[in-house]
């Protein structure tokens, strides 16, 4: 479905909506290119492409199954912070990170589903937030970093 599809009377489909379709960029992110492409850093940091994707999907849990399903980034197996959720590992494939963004995903369906928008959160060590700020804070940040894979696979693509 995608996001004009849907009623603007429902905010909880559009938002739902509008993340899918950014979530779905998000899957097709290495599409045609290669392992050596995903790990290619095109800017003086450390940016890749398998680390945008693997920081989206650390950015997704923490948003969803810490803020709203109050469950500690520790006890989720997951980096302290942004900076690290970039870093990549030998183990790190293509495959893998975009199993684990599509599992992150489904972890945050299955989490916030439940929740009305309206709800106060508190898993965030930020402070308070209602699931609604939650899900326009994830749309906004997946909005970004998709701006940044589409330049990313610009480069990579016509060079």
């Amino acid at each position: 479905m995608q996001a004009f599809d849907v009623p603007l009377e429902d905010e909880r489909t559009q938002l739902g909506a509008f993340i899918e379709e950014y979530r779905a960029a998000v899957d097709a992110t290495f599409d045609g290119l290669t392992e050596e492409q995903v790990r290619r850093r095109l800017v003086p940091s450390a940016t890749t492409l398998l680390g945008l994707v693997k920081h989206v999907t650390w950015m997704q849990r923490v948003w969803f199954e810490e803020c709203i399903g109050g469950t500690p980034r520790a006890e989720l197996g997951l980096v302290p912070g942004p900076d690290e959720s970039f870093r990549l590992t030998d183990h790190d494939t293509a495959a893998s990170v975009v199993a684990a963004h599509r599992d992150a995903c489904a972890r945050a369906r299955a989490t916030a589903a439940p929740v009305p928008l309206d709800t106060v959160v508190t898993g965030h060590r930020s402070g308070p937030r209602t699931a609604r700020w939650v899900h326009l804070q994830v749309l906004r940040e997946l909005a970004q970093h998709c701006g940044q894979v589409d330049i990313l696979r610009e480069q990579l693509l016509s060079g």
